[in-house]
């Protein structure tokens, strides 16, 4: 019964994937059913796309932005929640639940405020706008610091004994043992910018700047009659997606089991 109900769930999840990756193969009179005669499999579509959209640029600056901000958060992240985790200092407790009650903020809150403070700095239509404020996030430092807390202190006992200190004992021993962790957690950054819309729609309004779900939203409202163009551009954007889905998903299990407080 169960394994019905689950074949049921997954049927149903992937069933809208399934549609949209056949549907970007089709003709728009395919798509709506206006068409009398058999569907037309063709690649005109994506070839639209690429050559009358600059649509290889907004994938470009969604890869750009989702990698920096992926490779610094995993950096200042793991160097924040091994401190949380490990060192003993005063205030480390308050300091915790300060960034941990972050998580009860939702982004529409400190949208304007965030705003005004990149708007001061300078960062408005700028790459450092997109990359530098996504970067600091108390989910990851919260996953992170569970994990450490998990490891076993022998291990940072004995490299103390053995002379090295916090800085080396972080980089060669805590960091190797971390791999698993910020793979998953990897995966939970780049999908979550490379699908970002609302921050990048806030400060940017250059046209080179945009990102690709801003761009399949600009590209949907001058194309509103021609989902055809519409759902191959969705179908390009969530290639990457369903990728590292496909590669990490392991990884991404472990994580969930790791995340429970100790």
């Amino acid at each position: 019964m169960l394994l019905l109900v689950g074949a049921g769930v997954g049927l149903v999840t992937v069933f809208p994937l399934v549609y949209m990756v056949l549907s970007a193969f089709k003709t728009a009179g395919d798509i709506y059913g206006t068409s009398l005669l058999p569907p037309t499999w063709t690649l005109e579509n994506f070839r639209y796309v690429f050559t009358e959209v600059p649509f290889a640029r907004y994938m470009l600056n969604s890869l750009v932005v989702s990698a920096v901000v992926t490779v610094a958060a995993l950096l200042f992240h793991s160097m924040a929640a091994y401190a949380l985790a490990r060192l003993r200092f005063p205030g480390r407790e308050a300091v915790f639940l300060v960034i941990f009650s972050t998580l009860l903020v939702s982004l529409p809150v400190v949208l304007i405020p965030s705003f005004v403070v990149v708007r001061s700095l300078g960062m408005i239509d700028s790459y450092a706008g997109l990359i530098v404020p996504p970067i600091f996030s108390a989910f990851g430092i919260f996953l992170l610091r569970q994990f450490y807390l998990s490891l076993p202190a022998e291990l940072e006992e004995a490299a103390l004994v053995d002379g090295a200190g916090y800085w080396r004992i972080y980089w060669s021993v805590v960091l190797p043992l971390s791999r698993p962790i910020l793979a998953a957690l990897a995966v939970f950054f780049f999908l979550a910018n490379w699908n970002s819309f609302v921050w990048p729609l806030t400060i940017t309004a250059d046209p080179g700047l945009r990102v690709v779900q801003v761009g399949i939203s600009t590209f949907q409202q001058q194309y509103a009659s021609s989902q055809n163009y519409i759902v191959a551009a969705s179908t390009v954007a969530a290639l990457p997606t369903m990728l590292l889905f496909f590669f990490f998903q392991k990884q991404i299990t472990e994580s969930i089991k790791t995340s429970g407080l100790k």
